[in-house]
């Protein structure tokens, strides 16, 4: 695999996870954060600047040159709408514009599908997020998928020492929610970032690509399996949370496609959980 330079724009979970692969890969890696750049204690460069902004991103480009691969992977911080539109949808229309050379990378969610039933989705599935924060997201994959870019959507993250599940199911807040039937999808935060650096590196021609470990698992069969790891009891049945901020879905995230192009996840569900804890 060539070198090549990469702008990871949002060193957070999967920026800091990415960065550090692209730099054992022999690649020039720059970085960019909100605030606080010098608190990242980083291997490579890192700017402090808002994504949001369009003069701070020119001082991006200033600093750091318009070539080779700059890929959105910043959070929203647990915002809301505006907050998604700011860092998602600005943030990824003001890369694009100034840096009209490079590649540009997107990380979407699997949220954008909204399907309820429990059926297999794939890239040509209909998106029809429930929530705001989904349509915001689709909207940002445009401006990528316009630059000739990428788009990746990734299930739920996790990685050692941090799982929503295994965390509610160790503090007591964990339930099956309607019977526990809800299909989840998921993917290890070190296979989100070997996915978005197989896409940057030139292993697939730019479009959407799903990512997740491809083991779908219901609610129910997931506390029951973490359940039995950690020596807790099975959580209690209640109603399903239709509030929560990516909407109420249940649908199994098909990645034959990424597949198809030469990647495949290499941590397997429920024991990669546990990385870190014993």
């Amino acid at each position: 695999m060539a070198s090549g330079r990469l702008l990871v724009a949002g060193c957070g979970f999967l920026g800091q996870t990415l960065a550090r692969l692209a730099l054992a890969s022999g690649w020039e890696v720059g970085g960019v954060v909100l605030r606080g750049a010098s608190r990242l204690n980083a291997s490579f460069p890192v700017r402090s600047a808002d994504l949001s902004d369009p003069d701070a991103v020119a001082e991006l480009r200033r600093w750091w040159g318009d070539e080779g691969v700059v890929w959105h992977c910043a959070s929203s911080g647990r915002g809301g709408t505006d907050r998604y539109r700011a860092v998602f949808l600005e943030g990824i229309r003001n890369l694009a514009s100034v840096f009209p050379r490079s590649l540009v990378g997107f990380t979407s969610s699997t949220s954008v599908y909204g399907q309820t039933g429990g059926e297999w989705v794939d890239e040509q599935s209909p998106t029809l997020p429930q929530r705001e924060t989904g349509r915001i997201l689709l909207e940002s994959e445009t401006v990528a998928l316009h630059r000739n870019g990428f788009v990746l959507r990734a299930a739920g993250l996790y990685g050692p020492n941090r799982s929503v599940y295994v965390r509610k199911l160790l503090d007591g807040t964990a339930v099956l929610e309607d019977g526990g039937g809800r299909w989840i999808n998921m993917l290890h935060i070190a296979d989100a970032a070997g996915a978005v650096f197989h896409l940057a590196s030139g292993g697939a021609p730019p479009g959407i690509y799903n990512a997740s470990d491809g083991n779908p698992v219901t609610q129910r069969d997931l506390y029951t399996r973490l359940a039995a790891r950690l020596a807790r009891p099975v959580p209690p049945e209640g109603p399903a949370d239709t509030t929560r901020k990516r909407g109420w879905t249940s649908k199994r995230i098909s990645i034959d496609k990424l597949r198809g192009t030469g990647w495949s996840p290499l941590h397997a569900p429920i024991d990669s959980l546990f990385q870190g804890r014993e």
